[in-house]
């Protein structure tokens, strides 16, 4: 699993490529958010610095304006321009959804952005 594009999807370490970010699925609502300090694999920190997902606040945002962006063009061309309160939910719904997954990916993203964490053959076959 050598591809960057493949470790971001698949949320694993940018160093070894094969340890998970996150301690539980997205779908666990209570603990979606949970990463654990460092990579099971190779041992690298996941937090470089303290605060250093703040950051991570403006590719959520991104995101979220992609969605609003998406969302209300497809109720506008699928359903005709409908009335103000359709676009408001239909955002907010759709919004809610995509909230862990948001959330996920700006943190995998700041990661492999800005943590300064190069993948290293070396670590990718450890188990």
């Amino acid at each position: 699993m050598d591809s960057t594009l493949t470790g971001i999807l698949n949320q694993r370490c940018p160093r070894c490529r094969q340890g998970q970010l996150f301690t539980h699925s997205a779908l666990n609502l209570a603990h979606f958010t949970e990463m654990p300090p460092a990579c099971p694999i190779c041992g690298q920190a996941y937090e470089p610095e303290p605060g250093f997902y703040w950051g991570a606040m403006y590719i959520s945002f991104a995101f979220s304006t992609g969605i609003m962006l998406v969302v209300g063009l497809a109720v506008y061309y699928l359903l005709g321009d409908p009335d103000t309160w359709v676009y408001t939910t239909a955002v907010a719904v759709v919004a809610l959804l995509f909230t862990p997954l948001s959330l996920r990916y700006s943190r995998t993203l700041m990661l492999y952005l800005f943590g300064g964490v190069r993948y290293d053959k070396r670590y990718a076959n450890r188990t």
